[in-house]
This record gives C-alpha cells, structure tokens and sequence, in this order.
C-alpha cells in the first residue's frame, strides 16, 4: 500500500465547545501523529483492490464505518497492533494499540490549528477549497497552503471523520466530522465547526485523515472517554421533537 504520511504533534492545550449544551472544556493532550494528507482514492483503492478513478484525490462517500476498518487494514498491512475490535455494530477502541486510528475530535482541532486562535490558521483562499472556488468535486491533496504544522487540507476540500460521538442525547450514534468541504461557505470552514452523521452514512463531501499513537489509559484517550459518553447520552424524560431516539 502507498505509504501514509504522518507528522508528529507535539501535544498541548485545546478547548472543545458543545453549542447545544452551551459548554466549553479544555483537554490536554499527549504527543500524537496524524496524517499530512486526508486518505486518498488510490491509498483506499489499494487496500480494496479496486483502481481509483482520480488518485489523488481524497476518498470521499466513505462511511464512518469503512474509515474504521481500513484502519485496522492498514495497521494489519504495516504489521502494527489493530486499534480497533468489533462486535455486530459497535466498535471498541483499544487505545494502548499503536495502529492506525481516526482522531479524535480534540486532536483533529489542536492538529488543525496548528497554534492559531481564530477560526482559519490563514486565508481561506490560500489554505482551503470552499464554495468560492466553484468546484463540483474535491481537489487533489496538498494544492493549498499547509498549516503550520505541515498538514494540508484540514480546512475545506472534504470534512473529515472523527472517532467521537456527536452529541448521543440528541443523535445517538452519529459521529464527528470536521473541517468543511469543497461546497460550504466560510462560515462552515471552520477550525471549531461541529458536523455528523451515522456511522453507515456515506457522504460525498466528507472523507478522513488517519492518526497514529497508543495510551496507557482503558476506554479514555485525548479527550473521550466512554464515561462521558454515556454521561452525554443519559437524558430523563421524553426527547423533545425531532430528536433521534437512541436504540
């Protein structure tokens, strides 16, 4: 398989906001790679056998699921430890394992920020595809600015999966993507910007970018954990209209 480039992030400080429940919380992270590119058409194309109509560009109507699985894939390919097991349609993150994983939501945005404080780590015209450009697909990785952390793309172009739940009170299993895409306005390229979807929904605008690194931790890791999941998804009483009812 076509190698997958990382880049070492030195750890540090971030602050995650949650709109609806109108809360902000700072984590502090470990030491963790990323990828410098969001996973392409050739290097998913590799590992599904098929041949990629254009290989540059990031692979995109890729299911959160998927993006799981080739994770595992491509640790098992490297001969690195499996990040993730599988039971029916849950997934378990062993977070000691030193395979290939999807960020977390937290490392997504310290990745992305790469030490700025506004919503663009510089103008988006440089650094991102957005609706302004008037594209009716993504554009090959690595045609804009990087940030200053050497990652390319992380704003605009396609978003991105996220290990972590959206919001499981409202939502129940939809999961993070970050980052805006080829088709949204600058409102939506955002570094805090928060979307989802379901886990088998496949979208023609959101992709993904792999990470790498294991913690000495059971079931929490760079800003998730399990308790607070489940903590998010208890609510008491009837769900107000139009909310997902959890399974």
């Amino acid at each position: 398989m076509r190698d997958i480039e990382l880049e070492r992030i030195s750890g540090g400080v971030v602050t995650l906001h949650d709109a609806r429940r109108k809360v902000r919380w700072s984590v502090e992270l470990e030491p963790f790679e990323i990828g410098v590119f969001a996973v392409t058409e050739a290097q998913l194309g590799e590992l599904l056998g098929i041949t990629a109509a254009h290989p540059r560009r990031p692979a995109v109507g890729v299911s959160w699921q998927r993006a799981i699985r080739f994770c595992n894939a491509a640790s098992e390919w490297e001969g690195l430890d499996p990040a993730y097991s599988f039971d029916g349609e849950d997934v378990t993150w062993h977070v000691d394992a030193d395979g290939y994983r999807l960020p977390t939501e937290a490392e997504w945005e310290l990745a992305c920020r790469a030490g700025s404080t506004g919503p663009h780590y510089g103008p988006l015209s440089e650094i991102a595809w957005t609706s302004a450009d008037g594209l009716s697909a993504p554009a090959d990785v690595g045609g804009r600015l990087p940030n200053l952390n050497g990652l390319f793309d992380t704003l605009g172009n396609v978003w991105e999966w996220c290990w972590d739940l959206l919001d499981p009170a409202r939502y129940r299993d939809y999961r993070v993507f970050r980052g805006g895409g080829f088709a949204d306005d600058a409102f939506s390229v955002r570094a805090s910007t928060r979307r989802g979807g379901g886990p088998r929904m496949r979208h023609e605008d959101v992709g993904f970018r792999v990470a790498r690194g294991g913690f000495d931790t059971v079931d929490e890791a760079q800003g998730w954990s399990a308790r607070a999941d489940a903590e998010r998804a208890d609510l008491d009483g009837p769900l107000p209209p139009g909310w997902t009812p959890l399974r």
